[in-house]
């Protein structure tokens, strides 16, 4: 059942919790939301028999209102989704443990940064770009995502994503682009300039911008699937090595996505730990 906190700026947001236990809150990456996140779905019910799990949607997707228009500044836009997760965790009963997937996971590190009362980081392959084998994205990426939805041209907003920030092949876009999916990435494109504040500049290949994640001093466990390309793998690997309390798994699974029966023992055990220590 659906529920609903209200964001510092009267921002609804959607969630759903299942199970009893110490709050984790699941934080979905770009662009996807719970009805479009079955991995998320499924370790939601995996991991509820021994934590409460929320499970929300990330402002103007899924079931909160759209955005129409996008968010020019990005200190207010990066600002705002720290906003609902602090709804979030007070709502969880004012602490919680963070797991983050993809740029949901540089969300979960950024609120951790600011001080938010995070009890632990579960972190599935935050998307730094600090590796020579994939191209860079450049530091007008933001601008000119903005630009593109600014001027309605959301094709253009989503194909730039798409390439440059997701490193997908740029011939694979025309057949995404005749997929019944399109139509629902279309409506939640002016999310692209929330998303690409968060991520700041951590994808122009430089790693010393990381270097900010080493005060995050709650445990921390970094996970990247066997099957993604180096580059997410070393993503994932370079925030354990930053974190002062984190350790690293690489677990089974496909590009950017885990298979969740051997993912949810490992999960398990570690926040069981966690609780334990607590």
């Amino acid at each position: 059942m659906t529920s609903t906190v209200t964001s510092a700026d009267g921002t609804s947001i959607a969630f759903d919790s299942t199970g009893s236990g110490p709050a984790l809150i699941l934080v979905n990456g770009a662009m996807s939301f719970r009805a479009w996140s079955p991995t998320l779905q499924s370790l939601q019910a995996g991991l509820a028999d021994g934590n409460t799990v929320f499970n929300y949607d990330r402002r103007g997707r899924g079931e909160n209102a759209l955005i129409e228009t996008p968010e020019p500044d990005a200190a207010t836009a990066k600002q705002a989704e720290l906003d609902d997760l602090a709804a979030l965790i007070a709502q969880a009963g004012g602490s919680a443990i963070l797991m983050g997937f993809s740029s949901g996971s540089v969300l979960s590190l950024e609120a951790a940064l600011a001080g938010l009362p995070v009890a632990g980081l579960i972190l599935f392959e935050p998307p730094f770009v600090i590796t020579a084998d994939r191209p860079y994205v450049g530091a007008d990426y933001r601008e000119r995502v903005l630009a593109a939805l600014t001027e309605g041209r959301r094709d253009d907003a989503l194909t730039a994503f798409l390439v440059e920030a997701s490193n997908v092949p740029p011939e694979f876009v025309g057949g995404m682009q005749e997929s019944s999916a399109w139509a629902g990435m279309q409506q939640v494109a002016p999310t692209l300039t929330y998303d690409a504040a968060i991520m700041g500049p951590t994808q122009t290949g430089d790693p010393s911008l990381l270097k900010k994640f080493a005060a995050v001093d709650v445990p921390t466990l970094t996970i990247a699937s066997q099957g993604s390309d180096p580059w997410l793998q070393a993503g994932a690997a370079a925030t354990a090595e930053l974190v002062p309390n984190a350790t690293h798994q690489v677990l089974p699974g496909e590009v950017h996505d885990l298979d969740i029966e051997p993912a949810l023992p490992v999960l398990k055990a570690w926040l069981g730990q966690l609780t334990a220590g607590r």
